[in-house]
Order: C-alpha cells, then sequence, then structure tokens
C-alpha cells in the first residue's frame, strides 16, 4: 500500500460568522513544494477567494491530464518512441443540482516526436493504454475522454 499526503493550512483573517473571510489557503505536500490555493471566484465571489490561487476543480482537472501524459510518455518510451514535447488543454464540466461534481474531463493531448513519427494508429493505441493504466482516471467516477486529432 502507498500513501500519499498533503497538508493544508488555513488561518481566519475576516468575519468567519458572516462568511466575509478568505478561502485562500496552503497546501504543502511530502517534497516541500507550497501551492496557494483557494475557491474559485465562480463559487465564492472576490474578494473572499483568490482569482490567483489554484482551486480543487482545476487541479482535479490537472491531476487526470498529468496522469494521462506520465503514463503515456512511459509507454510511449518502452515502445521505443522518442517523445520530443506534450501538451494539453484539459478542460473539466462540472454539473449537477443542488450538489454539482465533475461530470465530465475531456483530454485534448498533443504530442510532438524526435525522431522517427509513430503512424496515428500506434498513438491512439498509447493514449487507450495511457488511459487504462491512470490511477487517477481509475479513481473516480467522471468521464475521461481523450480527443486526438
Amino acid at each position: 500500500m502507498h500513501e500519499f499526503t498533503a497538508s493544508i493550512r488555513w488561518t481566519c483573517d475576516g468575519d468567519f460568522a458572516r462568511g466575509r473571510y478568505s478561502r485562500a489557503h496552503d497546501w504543502t505536500f511530502d517534497g516541500g513544494a507550497v501551492i496557494r490555493a483557494s475557491a474559485s471566484p465562480l463559487s465564492v465571489p472576490l474578494p473572499y477567494s483568490d482569482a490567483a490561487a489554484i482551486d480543487p476543480e482545476e487541479t482535479f482537472v490537472a491531476a487526470v491530464a498529468s496522469c494521462h501524459m506520465l503514463w503515456f510518455l512511459d509507454l510511449a518510451r518502452r515502445a521505443g518512441l522518442q517523445a520530443a514535447s506534450y501538451r494539453d488543454a484539459a478542460v473539466g464540466q462540472m454539473e449537477g443540482s443542488p450538489h454539482p461534481w465533475i461530470t465530465r474531463v475531456d483530454l485534448h493531448p498533443e504530442a510532438l516526436w524526435a525522431g522517427t513519427v509513430p503512424e496515428p494508429a500506434k498513438v491512439r493505441e498509447l493514449h487507450h493504454a495511457a488511459h487504462e493504466r491512470c490511477f487517477i482516471a481509475n479513481s473516480i467516477r467522471s468521464d475521461v475522454v481523450v480527443h486526438l486529432p
């Protein structure tokens, strides 16, 4: 079994009883990285949220996209391919009422290759295998859709 930890720290700086306090807080990870987080301004209006900080919803989308990318790159390497760069413009969709949830994450991965460029069928195969292995995608009920050119 593996455990993953994060320390979340928030301090009240306003009128808590009236809901007039900052939702900004810090995430600290085991390697020492500290990230400023907040509720999204879409959920909590400014100035009680921090638009410059990351929010849990976008972090969720980034975690899905990052996990998929890491598996894709590893599988491409194992297949003898040489990836030069990778990018993804991932989008999460939140729906539902009264309890909204992220129902879908759309990935739009683009890999550039050094050396031999693989056939599109091979790239699709690698993305399918990456999706099957992604720990995050296997842990959620949201649909994850990989869009390939």
